[in-house]
């Protein structure tokens, strides 16, 4: 009996930051998910320029296979506000939005940074798993309070999202 062939090993993954030329692939990403809400196009062509050292794209072969929407938010610039964190579906089971995560904290913009923050529907088990694994990850209390009720979200009808504030982030000296 022959010896199982060896698994081919997954193509490395890179993380940089998006220019002008990735606001239409992070709207697809994000649009592509059937998950996460799609904003505007222009919104997308804003965070990849104006909060282009905040936000975060994962190339595997490069193709844009996740990607980190956030921004330091004026009235607490010691956090940096995770929007929205997105995987593509052929690339998802790897670890990779975490990966994301710990990538994005270590970003020069993001040197000063000491909390994580995320709002999250209390129903969506699979984004709070991450925030806590990243926490756990980074030896850190993930706090999770109220955020946002239905009503501020006006007439729609929306589910809640509880903020989760991951710190104060451990630094090397």
């Amino acid at each position: 009996m022959s010896a199982p062939a060896a698994k081919a090993s997954a193509p490395e993954v890179s993380f940089r930051s998006p220019t002008v030329d990735d606001g239409a692939a992070m709207y697809q990403l994000v649009k592509d998910s059937q998950v996460l809400e799609p904003n505007t196009r222009y919104a997308y062509l804003l965070l990849s320029t104006h909060f282009a050292g905040n936000c975060l794209l994962a190339e595997q072969n490069g193709e844009v296979v996740g990607c980190v929407a956030s921004y330091r938010p004026p009235s607490h610039p010691e956090a940096i506000f995770v929007w929205q964190i997105g995987v593509r579906e052929d690339a998802r089971g790897q670890g990779l939005a975490k990966r994301m995560l710990h990538a994005l904290v270590e970003r020069p913009a993001n040197a000063d940074v000491r909390f994580l923050e995320a709002t999250v529907d209390p129903g969506n088990e699979p984004s709070c798993r991450l925030f806590r694994a990243f926490a756990r990850e980074q030896g850190v209390p993930c706090d999770v309070s109220p955020g946002f009720v239905p009503e501020h979200f006006g007439p729609t009808e929306h589910p809640p999202e509880d903020l989760h504030r991951i710190g104060p982030l451990r630094r090397e000296p």
